[in-house]
C-alpha cells in the first residue's frame, strides 16, 4: 500500500475495529486476522498503537485479564466509540450515495 493510502484507510481501520467491538470484546491477533480478511495487512506494531489512540480518545475500553498464567487484554466499545460509529456510518452512506449514484 503506497503511502498516500494508508490516510485514506486508516480510517476504514478504525471502522472495522469499532464495527466489531460493537459486536463483542475484540483481541489484537483477532482483529488483525478479521482485517487480514479484508486486504489489510496489520502488524502488531501497527495495530496497538491505533487501539490504544482509541482507548485515549474514549472509543474503546481495554480489559485486563489473567488467562493460563498470561495477561490477556480485550477491547470493548465505549458509548463515546459507538456514538462515533453511528456518525461514521452515516457519513460514510451519505459518501456512498454520492460515489456511486451514476453507476447504478
Amino acid at each position: 500500500m503506497a503511502e498516500r493510502e494508508r490516510g485514506v484507510y486508516a480510517g476504514f481501520i478504525r471502522l472495522h475495529i469499532l464495527h466489531h467491538a460493537a459486536e463483542g470484546e475484540i483481541f489484537g491477533l483477532g482483529i488483525i486476522e478479521e482485517l487480514r480478511r479484508h486486504g489489510y495487512n496489520l502488524s502488531p506494531g501497527t495495530l496497538y498503537p491505533i487501539l490504544h489512540r482509541m482507548e485515549e480518545l474514549g472509543q474503546l475500553k481495554a480489559l485486563v485479564r489473567m488467562a493460563r498464567g498470561h495477561r490477556r487484554v480485550t477491547y470493548r466499545i465505549t458509548n463515546k466509540g459507538l456514538k462515533t460509529l453511528v456518525e461514521a456510518k452515516a457519513r460514510l452512506k451519505e459518501l456512498f450515495g454520492e460515489l456511486f449514484e451514476k453507476e447504478g
